[in-house]
């Protein structure tokens, strides 16, 4: 939806008196937009196919089930060790 002439000059009024009042901060929020803007052009030529990194959500979320199954196997491991400790103490010598 489009601003209209209204609006656009009132936008601009706020920019110029934000600008003069804090300059620090219009400095940080202009590096804040030019950040977001960036990250939409990355987003868009991924969605698009024109590259990126390989590894997207598709590879993260490889990840992160490849370390659940470590951690379920660790801890069965560390089960059935425990369960044979005390199997082993059991025994009569």
């Amino acid at each position: 939806m489009a601003w209209s002439q209204d609006e656009e000059r009132m936008l601009l009024q706020i920019e110029r008196h934000l600008t003069d009042e804090d300059p620090r901060l219009a400095a940080r929020l202009e590096s804040f937009n030019e950040r977001v803007q960036r990250q939409e052009g990355r987003r868009r030529r991924r969605v698009r196919g024109e590259g990126g990194p390989a590894g997207g959500p598709r590879g993260t979320t490889v990840v992160i089930v490849v370390s659940w199954m470590l951690i379920a196997i660790l801890i069965a491991m560390l089960l059935v060790l425990v369960l044979r400790h005390e199997a082993a103490a059991a025994l009569p010598l």
